[in-house]
């Protein structure tokens, strides 16, 4: 077989795979021909599969829009009501009570694997701007990590390496929706799943398992049972092809669309000997209650902070998670708290830290086994949450029998008001997030909130179902694209009077604002922001 070309606007080579950009010496250690031939394995095998369940979604879509709302699946019926469980536990993730993710930039992974939190998920999805860089530096990160190599130095010459004492490193994938250009396959770009997938297992498993611990994952997005067995499949099929022995690899569902939920107990039995459990991936799950209902006026959420987990299609979604998990004998994760130290502010900050307990409290009360966090600074304050009501590693064999959860519950749409300032927020925060975004930066402070692409796309999927559906403000004026385009020229002035002019030119506001007004305003919604705007990343 010939070598693998890497290099800029190559013709096909015969093996059928081109790289599309430059490649330094250090990343052309990660681009190998080994390990390019291995995603292009996966690529050829398993993208036709991922392509049918994409237009599955479309179809499950028009279903909806028709009236067919989503429920528990008759024909799955008997999965659902038999007693069988996942494989056992690995040791390294019997205590999961506090996980910190991130991006994968080098001082992240450094600073997120000393942090003194169980687990780190290294994040190439919501929290990373997908440029080219971004993702195939971040392979260089992370194999660094696994060997315990990586070092990093800033501008100012403060060196951070890592400590003996590290978090259990979990990896995230991009969703199947996402495509990486930069790499094509027999003319078809690759899946980024399977591009970020196979490129760390390949490099890092044997290594990982050497350490005694394993590959272990993420997935994010699914919307059924049939893409977990999609994934199930490729565990597999890369177990044997890397000589792994089958069931090595675990991975955590993300439970963050609504048509998951109803189908929880369906994944958790595809990924029975894969599995590590499933966890409430709470902002994108309630993005995916507005966009799978955003054709229905009856389905209108208020004000994005004012849809709080005490909820009930919330709480009834963590409830029922938790059930399933534990039923199963496997981990029921919880949300991530947001919130990150206020440095300048000690009233505001401990008011921040309330929320921050209040929130993990509930969590631990409901049954979860663990919960996320975005700053090491909240990693004390969520543990002693959970220490203060067990100090058992997990909380599995607490079986919830109690709870009893229906379609209704999952699909009962909370009250509340859309008010102007919401509705501000929402543009504000949109713009400020996209741009960072664009620059290369998916993970992003903003009042006093660690934003990601989850939250931006509920701000963006609000202003649209509510110009769509005609909302009303508590002022009775209906929400409009004239209204939209007016606040969009406000808000763009306040954050130019808060930036300052030469930072404000300098930076990606006219595309930012100009992308997200076309996300709020289109005639037909955009599923995915980031397929959007990926077009426009370097």
């Amino acid at each position: 077989m010939s070598d693998i070309n890497v290099m800029v606007n190559p013709s096909l080579t015969d093996d059928g795979i081109v790289i599309t950009r430059d490649v330094n010496p250090e990343q052309a250690e990660i681009l190998s021909p080994g390990a390019l031939r291995f995603v292009a394995a996966l690529a050829r095998r398993f993208n036709p599969t991922r392509s049918e369940l994409l237009k599955l979604r479309s179809i499950r879509q028009k279903e909806i829009d028709a009236g067919k709302f989503p429920t528990f699946r008759e024909e799955t019926k008997h999965i659902r009501d038999a007693g069988w469980q996942v494989a056992p536990i690995p040791a390294d993730l019997v205590d999961r009570r506090v996980e910190i993710t991130g991006p994968v930039d080098r001082k992240m992974v450094i600073n997120a694997l000393n942090s003194g939190a169980n687990m780190f998920m290294a994040d190439f999805e919501d929290s990373n701007s997908p440029t080219w860089e971004n993702c195939v530096q971040g392979q260089v990160n992370l194999r660094d990590a696994v060997m315990g190599t990586i070092m990093y130095e800033n501008p100012e010459g403060k060196r951070y390496k890592l400590n003996e004492k590290r978090a259990t490193l979990l990896v995230r994938p991009r969703g199947w929706h996402l495509d990486e250009r930069h790499m094509r396959v027999d003319g078809e770009s690759v899946a980024a799943a399977l591009f970020d997938f196979g490129l760390f297992f390949y490099h890092n498993a044997q290594n990982q398992i050497q350490q005694g611990t394993g590959p272990y994952f993420y997935l994010p997005k699914l919307e059924s049972h049939l893409e977990a067995r999609l994934w199930n499949d490729i565990f597999v099929f890369a177990q044997d092809e890397c000589r792994v022995e089958q069931g090595t690899i675990r991975a955590t569902v993300l439970i963050e669309t609504i048509l998951a939920a109803f189908e929880m107990d369906e994944i958790l039995y595809e990924l029975r000997k894969h599995s590590s459990g499933l966890n409430c991936g709470r902002w994108d799950y309630i993005f995916s209650f507005i966009k799978r209902f955003r054709n229905n006026a009856d389905f209108l959420l208020p004000d994005r902070a004012s849809v709080t987990m005490d909820r009930h299609f919330l709480d009834s979604y963590v409830r029922l998670l938790i059930k399933t998990c534990h039923r199963r004998g496997v981990h029921a994760m919880g949300g991530m708290a947001a919130q990150i130290p206020i440095k300048d502010d000690a009233e505001a900050n401990e008011r921040a830290m309330q929320k921050v307990r209040d929130d993990k409290t509930r969590e631990v009360e409901a049954g979860h086994d663990g919960t996320w966090v975005a700053h090491p600074g909240l990693i004390e304050t969520a543990r002693d949450a959970f220490l203060a009501y067990t100090r058992s590693p997990n909380q599995i064999s607490r079986g919830r029998e109690d709870v009893d959860v229906t379609a209704e519950d999952l699909l009962t749409v909370p009250e509340g008001e859309i008010t102007e300032a919401g509705l501000r927020t929402n543009i504000n925060v949109g713009i400020l997030y996209l741009e960072s975004w664009l620059k290369g930066n998916g993970c992003v402070p903003l009042y006093n909130l660690m934003e990601d692409a989850a939250t931006a796309e509920i701000s963006r999927a609000q202003v649209w179902q509510w110009i769509r559906h005609k909302a009303e403000l508590t002022d009775g004026r209906p929400v409009t694209r004239n209204m939209v385009a007016s606040i969009i020229a406000e808000e763009l002035k306040r954050i130019e009077g808060m930036l300052g002019p030469q930072v404000y030119e300098q930076g990606k506001f006219s595309l930012a604002s100009k992308l997200f007004a076309e996300m709020m305003t289109s005639e037909e919604f955009p599923e995915f922001m980031t397929n959007m705007a990926y077009g426009y990343l370097d």
